[in-house]
């Protein structure tokens, strides 16, 4: 008698009322199969694993009534359909709305192709079920758990997509947007803390003004309501002796990583490049101040980036290397190059000539100036992370000005309502505990 397959996915860290009645209802129909996503796949899913993919696929062993756990590569049902070949697939109906949507398209058409059936039972809602989701995510949200996560994301991903944020709201759009494209689903991986935006946030200017103490509250609004990692800005990184205190402080909160620029003197801001004075830090020095930071870290977890200025202030592609080669063997974890051409041409060639000789340290690029290229073209030169670094901040300022005007020029609000979110989508944004 031949026993039909049923397969279900779960991408989960916990078991809970809701996993064991799909398996329940699985059962009726025969053979039960788990697949469990990878942790590539994982983070693809928006939800990035906080125990390891062996304890994983561990914990769905032990339940009662599976035959069979395999794993699941990508959070789309081909390659796993087209092994399998079930003759049911079983999941919850949350997947009718939004985003998911797209992954139940992509399995109704797989089915359709040779006569397979999809079972969608009711999600389970339950204050139970809840408390275990908010746990598991707060369990992300600890420092200890965090700022691991840049060093995971850069072996998992491609490339790192890092949005800039300044606060809490912004943070959230970071950590809950996520859009379907040509039949995958994509979202951003880290957030970045800019000294700029946050300048800009308190209406002060863009010259290392804004004390740390100051930043250190938006680091913590953001990591209030957020899980994913946080790359710091911390411009020319300040005296040695005050960047060590600074290393110390992002690594207990839990951030991932902190950039430093090698200039020195009152900081302006890269774009302007040649146009205002601007200084680069010796090679020597810069390298002391990298050592003192990496000295001090207690953890492996913590990222020091070292940004080369080299090629905003036109001092050339050997200036360049030179000091990547130098930073690298002062202990960086990773090198940004900087630009403001309108092409990715210089930065690029910087990425090729570097990868030549080093194959390992993460690049990091941001791309303001020349925002054409795009994250293919980035990877295909080796670079590891991309930060849109003032996008949210850029969009946000010309809304609220053409707003306040309309509300000036009109004498009332109702002009401005049709382009205006419903305060009810916004505070969805808003987990309640």
């Amino acid at each position: 008698m031949c026993t039909k397959k049923i397969y279900t996915c779960f991408c989960t860290d916990i078991i809970h009322e809701g996993h064991l009645h799909i398996i329940k209802e699985a059962q009726k129909y025969g053979k039960v199969i788990v697949g469990v996503l990878d942790d590539a796949a994982m983070i693809r899913y928006n939800r990035f694993p906080s125990i390891e993919f062996e304890e994983r696929v561990q914990m769905i062993r032990c339940i009662e009534g599976i035959s069979e756990v395999v794993v699941q590569h990508t959070i789309m049902y081909d390659e796993i359909i087209s092994t399998i070949h079930p003759d049911f697939v079983i999941h919850g109906d949350n997947w009718r709305e939004g985003p998911l949507k797209a992954i139940r398209n992509n399995v109704v058409s797989l089915l359709q192709k040779y006569g397979g059936q999809l079972i969608e039972i009711p999600y389970t809602y339950s204050e139970n079920v809840a408390r275990q989701n908010a746990l598991a995510r707060a369990k992300l949200a600890m420092p200890e758990y965090r700022r691991k996560r840049l060093h995971k994301l850069i072996k998992l991903c491609p490339i790192v997509k890092t949005l800039e944020v300044h606060d809490g709201l912004t943070g959230l759009i970071a950590e809950k947007t996520v859009v379907e494209n040509n039949g995958e689903l994509d979202q951003f991986d880290a957030m970045w803390i800019s000294s700029l935006c946050d300048s800009i946030a308190k209406g002060k200017p863009d010259i290392e003004l804004v004390d740390m103490t100051s930043r250190f509250r938006t680091i913590d609004d953001v990591l209030e309501v957020t899980t994913k990692p946080i790359i710091f800005d911390g411009d020319t990184g300040g005296q040695i002796e005050h960047f060590v205190y600074t290393v110390r402080s992002l690594e207990r909160m839990g951030v991932s990583a902190v950039i430093i620029e090698d200039k020195i003197g009152l900081k302006k801001n890269s774009l302007f490049g040649t146009e205002v004075k601007q200084e680069q830090d010796s090679v020597e020095h810069f390298c002391e101040k990298l050592r003192a930071g990496k000295k001090v870290q207690l953890t492996d977890d913590f990222m020091i980036i070292a940004r080369i200025e080299s090629l905003i202030l036109e001092h050339g592609m050997e200036d360049a290397l030179i000091r990547a080669r130098a930073y690298v063997l002062a202990g960086a974890d990773g090198i940004m190059i900087h630009s403001r051409k309108a092409s990715p041409d210089e930065v690029l060639e910087f990425c090729d000539k570097f990868r030549l000789e080093n194959k390992e340290t993460p690049l990091i690029v941001v791309p303001t100036s020349f925002s054409s290229v795009t994250e293919a073209e980035l990877t295909q030169h080796g670079i590891n992370i991309v930060i849109y670094a003032n996008q949210l901040t850029r969009s946000a300022f010309p809304a609220m000005e053409q707003t306040a005007k309309d509300i000036l020029r009109y004498h009332r609000a109702k002009e401005v309502e049709s382009r205006l979110l419903p305060i009810r989508e916004i505070i969805s944004l808003i987990d309640e505990l």
